[in-house]
């Protein structure tokens, strides 16, 4: 199956870009999930392109132009073209500042980088679908799901450290901002994924149970993603 690859074309006759974006995302994706939680948030329309990683989708010629790694997401915005979330969120938040996703508190905004990072550098890296596909066949099938339970917990005690003396309703006070985007997904994925029991981290269990609330993050959830399977 091959991915068609939509390039921004001229308006007829405004000689403007078309302003359309377009994510190219597959449906558990955790990274993909940041960035959907973040559109939704700005309220920026965009069109989904579904990369389908378990038919190697994320391979194919036209998306390696998009996206040399070869991962999800990519953002095309007009002419800019973004892989990575988080260069991708970083992106969103300095072109469309509506509905802020950084604090102002310079420590507060330091906090959201780290949690974000120890998320998206310390966990899901460990955790992704190449690293466990490559752990089950060369260290053992038995082996993949407490290799990814171990780092989650590494990763999810370090983040309850962190965030305990700034979490409120959210991960960092009362309002959501960069950590909850990177969060909310891991966490998703460590309870549906890799059955690791939250109950050892209650502050993070706490504003998970918070995220349930918003239409922002529901909106985002893989299961309401037009390429999700069951």
């Amino acid at each position: 199956m091959k991915i068609s690859i939509l390039v921004p074309t001229l308006s007829a006759g405004s000689g403007e870009k078309s302003k359309k974006l377009q994510l190219y995302s597959y449906w558990t994706s955790s990274c993909a999930f940041r960035v959907r939680i973040a559109l939704n948030l700005k309220g920026l329309e965009y069109e989904y392109k579904a990369v389908n990683l378990l038919k190697g989708e994320e391979r194919d010629p036209e998306y390696l132009k998009l996206n040399p790694l070869g991962y999800v997401p990519t953002l095309v915005d007009g002419d800019a073209i973004i892989a990575d979330s988080f260069a991708i969120i970083m992106y969103l938040e300095e072109k469309y500042p509506q509905r802020a996703l950084l604090p102002q508190d310079l420590q507060k905004r330091a906090i959201n980088y780290q949690a974000a990072n120890i998320v998206s550098a310390n966990i899901q890296p460990l955790q992704n679908l190449a690293v466990l596909k490559y752990i089950h066949e060369k260290v053992g099938p038995n082996e993949a799901t407490p290799w990814g339970q171990s780092h989650i917990r590494k990763g999810f005690e370090a983040l309850e450290k962190l965030l305990k003396d700034y979490a409120g309703k959210y991960a960092t006070g009362d309002e959501v901002y960069m950590a909850d985007l990177f969060l909310a997904p891991q966490i998703h994925a460590a309870i549906k994924r890799f059955e690791v029991d939250m109950n050892q981290f209650p502050t993070l269990l706490r504003v998970f149970e918070a995220y349930q609330e918003l239409p922002a993050f529901q909106d985002a959830m893989p299961e309401k993603q037009p390429d999700a399977t069951g």
